[in-house]
């Protein structure tokens, strides 16, 4: 059922007051164009999405409690698995090696990388781990009808960690590992890595099998929107924006802050200095990035010989044994994707201070969700380096070793998804500024001080 249909009910003469507070309890404003809507009465299967920008503003499953704790549990029992057993096994020459999970971050550590053997680690192990523990505390209160403690908090948890888990995008990187090392020795899959394909589908059914709406109702029943509120309008324009946690509307003090009164998360009309910031992390990751492809990001001994390579020169590399279709996934992770977000982005900062058509802002929110999707992504190489450094190590007759170029492209990788999270693709949809500026007669008399001011912006 679509939400234009319950906005147009909502705004019609006639409605009673039981029918007012009903639409008060379900209002919604978009996080992608600030457009405020009331969302229908949702049956499972049924989603709403807003009828501007397209945006899926709830989408309600059947049984949401059982069917994220049963994911969740099942996905765990399969990372237990997986660090449990070998991983991959590699034999040249007369010399074998085996590795688990873990092994591919504890090489980088003892390789004097601690900042992408951690990265790896964290994406692939410890975030996963601290958010499927998560579901299964909440989903486990929910289903008691008596949430657990601190609930509320680490329901305000799950919905940062999402875009940081990569456990899919490691499968994908160790597949490319396995091609890349077929032709110089022999590899065997262990239960782990079978293990661990299972566990990145599970994840990933576990984070899409979350109704992020139904939960926080559950959790802290919902709150009424305040009065006066019109559907089909900004909400920054009425004074009262959206939760970009709980979805629950809430009105700002005039100095343009607030919290959520459901889940207490700290509110803004728009994100403050958001392009602003996002200049300023697009300019670092130019920065990393010139060094990311000048220096090698690892080196392969082999009987003596070193040879070090480069994104662009292991892209080669793939092309030149006839591996196109590999040499194409290292190519648009490595070079297109990082590439292609940081133009993106650009564009998307230069662009929200132009009041165009309809038709370019949908245009333009299209451009954002892909740059937003496509950025975890280019963590294939970095994984690649990852499992590549803990299998093939062998002495002198062969070895490979990470590269200082490495630890520049994972910061150019972590830099650039920061990029995409501080820019705030309202402000593709704004007319006008929509951050109010606090007068300095106000200032002086707020309680918050300047130097409060300066911390908060």
């Amino acid at each position: 059922m679509p939400p234009s249909d319950d906005r147009t009910h909502a705004s019609t003469p006639a409605r009673t007051d039981a029918q007012f507070r009903r639409t008060r309890r379900r209002l919604r404003a978009c996080q992608e164009c600030d457009l405020l809507v009331a969302l229908p009465p949702l049956r499972a299967h049924e989603c709403a999405k807003c009828p501007r920008c397209d945006h899926t503003l709830s989408h309600r499953h059947y049984r949401p409690a059982e069917r994220s704790l049963a994911l969740a549990i099942t996905a765990l029992i399969a990372l237990a698995a997986s660090v449990s057993f070998p991983f991959i096994r590699f034999e040249a020459r007369g010399i074998s090696n085996a590795i688990q999970l873990t092994d591919t971050a504890s090489s980088l550590i003892g390789f004097r990388e601690p900042f992408v053997g951690i990265l790896v680690l964290l994406t692939i192990v410890v975030l996963p781990i601290f958010f499927l523990s998560a579901v299964i505390w909440l989903q486990i209160g929910l289903l008691r009808r008596a949430p657990l403690p601190r609930s509320r908090q680490i329901a305000r948890a799950l919905a940062h960690l999402t875009p940081w888990m990569m456990a899919d995008v490691f499968v994908i990187g160790a597949l490319v590992s396995l091609i890349k090392i077929t032709g110089m020795a022999s590899v065997e899959l262990g239960l782990s890595f079978w293990s661990f394909c299972t566990f990145a589908l599970l994840l990933l059914w576990t984070t899409r099998s979350l109704d992020t709406d139904w939960m926080w109702f559950s959790l802290e029943s919902e709150p009424l929107a305040p009065a006066g509120c019109e559907t089909g309008r900004p909400a920054a324009e009425q004074g009262v924006t959206g939760c970009p946690t709980c979805g629950l509307v809430n009105r700002l003090s005039h100095f343009g802050r607030g919290r959520c009164l459901r889940c207490r998360e700290a509110l803004r009309f728009r994100g403050p200095h958001s392009v602003q910031k996002t200049w300023a992390l697009l300019v670092a990751a130019v920065i990393f990035y010139i060094p990311a492809n000048v220096y090698p990001i690892m080196n392969t001994a082999s009987l003596g010989n070193e040879t070090a390579s480069t994104i662009v020169g292991g892209v080669m590399i793939f092309i030149a044994h006839g591996d196109w279709p590999i040499a194409l996934i290292i190519f648009i992770a490595s070079v297109v994707v990082p590439i292609g977000k940081m133009i993106s982005l650009a564009w998307l900062c230069f662009a929200v201070r132009r009041r165009d058509g309809a038709d370019r802002r949908h245009k333009r929110l299209k451009l954002y969700r892909i740059t937003e999707f496509i950025g975890r992504w280019s963590m294939i190489d970095v994984f690649v380096v990852a499992i590549l450094v803990a299998l093939v190590h062998a002495g002198s007759l062969l070895s490979i070793t990470p590269g200082p170029g490495a630890l520049a492209f994972a910061a150019v990788v972590v830099i650039t998804m920061l990029a995409a999270n501080t820019f705030d693709a309202r402000l593709i949809w704004d007319s006008r500024d929509m951050q109010p500026k606090m007068p300095v007669a106000l200032k002086r008399h707020s309680p918050y001080s300047p130097v409060k001011e300066a911390e908060d912006v």
